[in-house]
């Protein structure tokens, strides 16, 4: 019964593969196709992710929608078209770094992608503050312990670990979009490094940071590290149509809806929306999005009584005791656990499901491999 719908997959994968494409996808140079089929075709594209500036509107986020078009990242972070794995997987293959340009080749069309083209297909300029691994001194104020405190719901938490769990909403969505869109990553989305923490910083500041220096650095670190997931797979497939490579019978992936972000994943980042606003389940109703800095912010004050009702958006929430706020809290981390356990298993099982792919395309091509040695040696 588990074997037959898996089977079925991988057979419709095997035909679409066949018949020659490898060499087609790389105009015959043996050393590439090589590589492919030795190295690069068993890597993972990373989950890819969207979200809208219309649904932001819609919620009430005002102050991260703001926050990101200051960033002039709404094109980027919209874009949507049917992805194309195996090109994705090629133009990684080839990808090539020339001065400020990246180069590929892909079905015998050079793609160099210059400052000109990054702008027109994803909305960017060439300008800002660069950030990487090695330049990250960048803003001398920076401290990410004293930024990460700024951004919890409770400022006074011990911080052992860069977690997002208690992060306020804006902060907390920004979290959600810097490691799932703007620099993916294959797991542990649910601990920010200090590359995080510094763009989320330079977002909420308004410092503006070069977006396709950071974009060229993650992509380079994607064809370095074995291990690294393939990014971009939105960004690369239109890439694909700005340069009219033929994507005639390739196999096309549509995007799911569960790759937009919308109210189903803030719901599960411990949000709940009340008066057409989103608020904290915990029962920190004190930063919601959109809130202006001249508000004045009333901490609450735990106490062993169930005080006073408060209004938000019209409807009356309860005041709640010590133990219930310490009972939420604790279920709410718990929810948090629940759902980084629930994404590492769906990338698991992502991964083992495009290993089986690679493997069917490993077996499935062997004969055409064989027989363009056999040509290149008859050249010889």
């Amino acid at each position: 019964m588990a074997g037959t719908p898996p089977s079925t997959k991988r057979m419709k994968t095997k035909v679409v593969r066949s018949g020659g494409k490898i060499e087609g996808w790389f105009s015959g140079e043996l050393e590439q196709i090589n590589k492919f089929l030795l190295e690069t075709s068993w890597k993972t594209i990373n989950t890819p992710k969207l979200v809208s500036f219309i649904w932001m509107k819609q919620q009430n986020l005002s102050t991260v929608r703001s926050l990101l078009k200051e960033q002039r990242l709404k094109k980027f972070l919209e874009l949507t078209r049917n992805i194309y794995p195996d090109l994705v997987k090629v133009f990684h293959t080839n990808l090539q770094f020339s001065g400020d340009s990246l180069v590929s080749h892909v079905k015998g069309v050079d793609m160099v992608i210059t400052n000109d083209v990054w702008t027109a297909v994803a909305g960017l300029k060439f300008s800002g503050i660069r950030i990487n691994r090695g330049h990250l001194g960048v803003i001398e104020d920076f401290n990410k312990i004293q930024f990460y405190k700024s951004c919890l719901k409770d400022s006074n938490s011990k911080v052992r670990n860069f977690l997002v769990g208690g992060l306020k909403l804006d902060e907390r969505l920004i979290a959600f979009i810097v490691p799932w869109i703007i620099t993916p990553r294959g797991s542990n989305h649910s601990t920010l490094s200090k590359e995080d923490l510094l763009m989320i910083y330079c977002i909420m500041n308004k410092v503006k940071i070069n977006w396709i220096h950071t974009i060229k650095e993650h992509m380079q670190k994607a064809t370095r590290l074995s291990n690294f997931h393939y990014p971009y797979a939105i960004l690369i497939s239109k890439l694909l149509h700005y340069f009219e490579v033929d994507v005639e019978g390739e196999l096309a992936e549509i995007i799911k809806p569960s790759s937009e972000i919308n109210n189903g994943p803030l719901r599960k980042m411990g949000f709940t929306k009340i008066g057409g606003r989103w608020v904290s389940k915990d029962g920190d109703h004190a930063g919601p999005s959109g809130i202006n800095d001249e508000d004045e912010v009333v901490e609450p004050v735990a106490t062993d009584y169930v005080g006073p009702s408060t209004d938000v958006g019209g409807e009356r929430i309860t005041s709640m005791t010590s133990f219930e706020r310490l009972m939420l809290n604790r279920m709410g981390s718990l929810a948090e656990q629940q759902n980084n356990l629930y994404e590492m298993c769906q990338n698991r099982f992502q991964q083992f499901d495009q290993n089986f792919q690679g493997l069917d395309a490993r077996f499935g091509n062997l004969d055409e491999q064989i027989e363009v040695i056999q040509n290149h040696i008859s050249d010889l």
